[in-house]
């Protein structure tokens, strides 16, 4: 029997989609539902598995360290998500314009962070905030200013590391407002120019407002980066070797992931790290959210 060209279509769309469907609820449904269940358990690995319900999620509510890491947590992304942005936006106009010479080198210079591993580069800038031998100390030293601890002070120690997760992303952000002011019509804003519009007025009244959608879409994934932040803070604290356990000093620099890591993998709770888990999956979804509805606007050519 000869079958009908829709048939052909809904046969092969059933070869290939059953074994993607079947592949993703296997690596991601399932891990999924079994993380939650377990959030539902009291589980220490070495031991049997109880079901508490939500105590987990009541002990979390009530545990210092859980807002202690959610209070660095927010630190960080309010401190690195607007900076990151304004500064590769900033960047990205530079490079954008056709006086800029040789601007696929400085592309490239600016991009290089993105694709340095970040293990060895939170090396690099954990011995360049070294409070003795370092070479940022050293510097302020020679400008005859007084160079503060760093990572072995509660004070500095974050903020440091914020440094570090702004140079890591200021070439990812820079490449995605490259692409999106490139989208932009340039006859528009030369029309504007000519109708005596200064550079702020063709920047606030045409780019930005085109730019809307690619400023909504870094915002997010740099909300999302900051929100699940790990190898920097892990790294930089020493991760036990120098400073104390990972997110020290004192706990100055214990982000949520830290956090959740310290129980799952120090302290091997991991019921309760399956609880602790689960707040991050709510509260990233509740930030996008949140970000969509705020900064998404309508725009047209």
């Amino acid at each position: 029997m000869r079958l009908k060209p829709r048939q052909r279509q809904a046969i092969w769309a059933y070869v290939f989609l059953t074994p993607t469907l079947i592949l993703f609820a296997l690596i991601v449904i399932y891990p999924f539902l079994y993380a939650f269940y377990l959030s539902l358990q009291e589980w220490g690995v070495f031991g049997d598995t109880y079901f508490v319900g939500l105590q987990n999620y009541r002990d979390m509510l009530n545990d210092p360290l859980f807002w202690k890491s959610l209070g660095n947590t927010f630190k960080w992304t309010v401190g690195v998500v607007p900076a990151t942005i304004i500064i590769a936006l900033l960047v990205a106009l530079i490079l954008n314009s056709q006086r800029v010479k040789a601007r696929g080198a400085f592309r490239t210079i600016y991009f290089v962070p993105v694709v340095t591993n970040m293990v060895a580069a939170a090396f690099v800038w954990r011995w360049l905030f070294e409070p003795t031998f370092g070479v940022v100390n050293y510097i302020l030293e020679r400008l005859g200013l007084p160079g503060p601890g760093w990572l072995a002070s509660t004070k500095w120690a974050l903020p440091a590391m914020m440094v570090v997760g702004i140079w890591k992303q200021i070439g990812f952000a820079m490449v995605i407002f490259l692409a999106g002011l490139q989208t932009i019509p340039r006859d528009i804003v030369e029309a504007a120019r000519i109708d005596g519009a200064t550079g702020w007025q063709v920047f606030s009244r045409i780019t930005l407002p085109l730019l809307n959608p690619t400023v909504v879409f870094v915002a997010v994934m740099m909300v999302i980066n900051a929100l699940r932040v790990f190898t920097i803070p892990y790294v930089m604290s020493a991760g036990g070797f120098t400073y104390g356990v990972p997110g020290g000093p004192l706990d100055s620099t214990r982000v949520f992931v830290i956090h959740i890591y310290d129980l799952g993998f120090r302290r091997f709770q991991l019921g309760y790290a399956s609880a602790n888990a689960f707040a991050l999956l709510i509260l990233i979804m509740a930030a996008t959210l949140f970000q969509m509805k705020v900064l998404e606007r309508p725009f047209e050519y």
